[in-house]
């Protein structure tokens, strides 16, 4: 079985910056097979994404085998090295990777969630991500919302819009706050969206935090300072989450070797694809760390959360890509498809994109 054709496009919900887990440069791949066999994945890289698709992948792609995948995956990595080795040619490697998977799945007439196991879990537990800002009413009213829709972790964002020096006592106070609304039962996350640099202020707001049992600290830092991470990670009484801007296993395999990290948030649609995804969870259980992948409700995360996580907890998000997966979301949890590939709707997908 040989690839024909490959295809890139953006869909239109990522043309719009309306939602920030739909529009972030998301593109598409079609590879046809010559047997007929359609398969499809979902990288990033907006327009530049598709430039190295249309112009170094397909070279690599038309024409070869559609197996092993993982060959493929390091023909497609050496044919990009001019355009760098993370970021830009590995989001758009991923989308191909992805349609990869969905061609193998769909060759052997399953999901690929059954392709990496033989006993798929068929439900997952949810986290909410909350309000993207530092309102204390706001924060508390979502999250009074996600525990009435059966939600048993939540994730606040938006403390990276306060200093943890200056606002520590602010910070606390708001921590506190949700700790004492959702009791303690309910697992309790923080994200600062890579705003902080002052290592050693983060390092004592963590130890002022410790007394509410807080499940991560996510992306504190920007992500290139592996240094402040490596001394947060080891001082740190809370676990430190990040990597959703790592790329590849290797990259993700510097970080655990550095101990960046106490869990590892790569995106399967960004850090390479379901090969790198599955090398990375290789890689953690290797270092005793977890993986908890970003965005990790989509359709291209879940079969591995099915199978290969040893906890999983799968990130919320509105499903704005309803052409594929079927999965569904409710009362805290999601229940991934038992579809063909990764169950991509074709005809439903093509009804809302604009092919380039």
């Amino acid at each position: 079985m040989k690839i024909a054709s490959m295809t890139g496009f953006m869909p239109d919900a990522a043309r719009t910056p309306a939602d920030w887990r739909g529009w972030m440069g998301q593109i598409c791949v079609r590879l046809e097979t010559d047997t007929g066999l359609v398969g499809y994945g979902m990288g990033g890289g907006g327009e530049a994404g598709l430039h190295v698709i249309d112009t170094v992948l397909r070279r690599v792609m038309i024409g070869a085998p559609a197996e092993p995948i993982e060959d493929l995956w390091e023909q497609m990595y050496a044919a990009t090295l001019p355009f760098g080795r993370k970021g830009l040619p590995i989001m758009a490697i991923s989308a191909v990777d992805l349609a990869l998977w969905d061609l193998r799945a769909k060759a052997q007439g399953c999901s690929v969630a059954a392709l990496l196991g033989e006993a798929p879990r068929e439900h997952l537990p949810l986290y909410r991500t909350i309000s993207k800002d530092a309102h204390p009413t706001r924060w508390l009213t979502q999250i009074e919302a996600a525990l009435t829709e059966g939600y048993r972790s939540v994730k606040i964002g938006g403390l990276g819009q306060l200093h943890p020096s200056q606002d520590a006592d602010q910070i606390v106070g708001l921590v506190a706050q949700a700790r004492a609304l959702v009791g303690d039962e309910v697992e309790l996350m923080t994200d600062v969206g890579m705003q902080w640099k002052d290592v050693a202020a983060v390092i004592r707001l963590c130890q002022r935090l410790v007394d509410y049992n807080m499940g991560w600290l996510e992306e504190p830092l920007p992500a290139d300072d592996l240094d402040g991470y490596a001394r947060l990670a080891a001082a740190s009484p809370i676990p430190i989450a990040g990597g959703e801007h790592e790329f590849t296993a290797r990259g993700f395999g510097e970080l655990m070797a550095r101990g960046a990290h106490h869990i590892y948030q790569p995106d399967v649609c960004w850090c390479g694809g379901l090969t790198q995804l599955l090398e990375i969870y290789r890689l953690a259980k290797g270092h005793d760390v977890r993986v908890c992948p970003h965005r990790g409700s989509e359709a291209w995360s879940l079969p591995a959360l099915q199978t290969v996580d040893p906890k999983p907890l799968a990130e919320s998000g509105r499903p704005w890509m309803d052409w594929v997966g079927g999965a569904r979301w409710g009362a805290g949890i999601v229940e991934p498809h038992a579809a063909v590939g990764f169950g991509v709707d074709e005809e439903a997908l093509m009804a809302s994109v604009s092919v380039a």
